[in-house]
């Protein structure tokens, strides 16, 4: 336990907690109001940083309006600015094990998790500045009426980045990266409860150089984020979050006819057919849902298999998830840590209690840990004979619960799998990888994996129905912060001799 004490025990790292980071310097809020961001293992403040009112927030998008209109940045070579990218990577990397730190105090991930999982995020800046030499930024073609043209791309303008606080440093690089890549400024909101990652990428470009107003970093409540989303100076919107926000978003973009992208909730399913050894999937759902705590849009929380092995199922998924070893974060022997906050935890236990009041047969799980008297934490939950149409299979509960729902038939499992108002992630488990085919083109979500929670972002991501619009990751995650355009000249310019 010295090794957790003296990790928990580091004194936070940040250089300007008090300050926003506004046209390329750390400037004083307008206020003195401050978030006291929480330690979700302990309860206790972590730290504290400066909260933005409605004049820093028009600040940061006047800032980074005057860098897009009127610097050269969004008129520099794709390669150029893709320097800025490879820097930001390769200082993310110095940095990883206090960054680690930040999400695991925050949200809750075992730190043996945090510590590999935001490794994956410095290649996400690398594989956008990659980008900038294979992608078709200018495609010449032959006009009707003229004797030249061209199809080219150009950065949408400003953009407005808003995350949550479950994973705030990589769902921040899925849309600053592209952003910066395509030359667009960005005006990057911080979530109250976990902004602590998204002040040292603050740091990270101030190091680089990155010029003034490119990248602006503020922390804000939801009454001044709408402040933001609702200014004619922003061009488009990259939200990830929830439904309720989403739609808010929608409507407040459409009234000016802002871009926008949305990843939002999920209800997503994993459809066991008979083929399908059961010990062996449920090991597998059950240590894919202890990542984050559950805290994850995609996680499989619905579980259809049929029903003559549905009895069999949920013994062994309760008997692998209530295995699951709760505790400190900081423990190497901890499987899984708390909730990010009290309000999640609330939830959680809330919609446990909907779950038995509705009939749902509780496996194991229920209530918060008995030997845990502080942290937010609440233990691997499963509940077997779920009615589809129930509340706890059809609303996002956020957190590690899962509903094993008996089918009797291929076809109805499709159909239970698709009857959610999400579209965000499903799996099917078989050994069959034909019938996987068929079921994965019949599941109506915007990934679909193949026996496990398995998801490639860098094939882009995102979601049917009420799960989002748009895409984001890989090239797909670069196309909504460009605009396209058709030149029709009448003469080949010296660009392309």
């Amino acid at each position: 336990m010295t090794d957790l004490l003296t990790v928990r025990e580091t004194p936070v790292a940040l250089k300007h907690p008090d300050r926003l980071y506004i046209g390329g310097e750390w400037v004083a809020p307008q206020s003195t109001t401050v978030f006291n961001v929480i330690d979700s293992a302990t309860e206790e403040t972590f730290f504290r940083v400066a909260e933005a009112g409605p004049a820093d927030m028009d600040a940061a998008v006047a800032a980074a309006r005057h860098t897009f209109d009127n610097t050269d940045w969004a008129f520099l070579e794709p390669q150029e600015r893709a320097v800025y990218l490879r820097r930001i990577a390769e200082k993310l990397r110095e940095r990883a094990p206090e960054l680690a730190t930040f999400w695991t105090r925050q949200a809750g991930p075992v730190f043996r998790m945090s510590s590999y999982s935001i490794l994956r995020v410095p290649p996400l800046f690398d594989y956008y500045a990659d980008l900038a030499d294979t992608f078709e930024w200018e495609r010449p073609a032959k006009p009707e009426f003229s004797d030249w043209g061209a199809v080219v791309h150009e950065p949408v303008g400003v953009v407005a980045a808003i995350v949550p606080w479950n994973t705030p440093l990589s769902l921040a690089a899925y849309k600053v990266a592209p952003a910066i890549l395509a030359g667009c400024t960005i005006v990057l909101k911080a979530p109250p409860e976990a902004p602590g990652e998204l002040y040292v990428l603050a740091e990270i470009a101030e190091e680089v150089g990155l010029p003034a107003g490119v990248l602006n970093v503020v922390t804000a409540d939801r009454e001044v984020s709408e402040r933001l989303v609702r200014d004619p100076r922003v061009d488009k919107i990259g939200f990830t979050g929830s439904g309720v926000v989403g739609r808010k978003i929608a409507t407040i973009a459409g009234e000016r006819l802002a871009r926008y992208t949305l990843e939002l909730g999920g209800k997503s399913a994993a459809v066991i057919l008979d083929d399908y050894d059961l010990e062996t999937a449920a090991k597998a759902i059950a240590a894919a849902e202890t990542s984050i705590t559950g805290q994850v849009c995609m996680s499989l929380t619905r579980v259809i298999v049929s029903q003559a092995r549905h009895d069999e199922f949920a013994d062994a998924l309760g008997a692998a998830f209530g295995a699951v070893k709760v505790g400190d974060p900081f423990d190497p022997e901890s499987q899984m840590g708390p909730l990010a906050m009290a309000r999640q935890q609330d939830r959680v236990l809330d919609y446990i209690r909907k779950g038995v009041a509705d009939g749902a047969t509780l496996v194991t799980g229920g209530n918060r840990p008995a030997d845990l008297a502080r942290g937010y934490y609440v233990e691997p939950t499963v509940f077997a004979n779920v009615d589809n149409a129930s509340t706890i299979a059809q609303e996002e509960i956020f957190g590690p619960v899962i509903s094993v729902i008996p089918t009797s038939s291929e076809e109805e499992a499709i159909r239970l799998a698709n009857g959610t108002q999400y579209g965000l992630n499903n799996a099917v488990f078989t050994n069959d990888i034909d019938r996987a085919y068929h079921v994965a083109r019949r599941l109506r979500s915007g990934t679909v994996g193949h026996n496990g929670f398995k998801v490639d972002t860098a094939l882009g991501y995102g979601g049917f129905k009420q799960s989002g619009y748009g895409r984001e990751g890989g090239v797909q995650g670069l196309l909504p912060y460009l605009e396209t355009k058709t030149l029709v000249l009448d003469a080949k310019p010296s660009r392309f001799a």
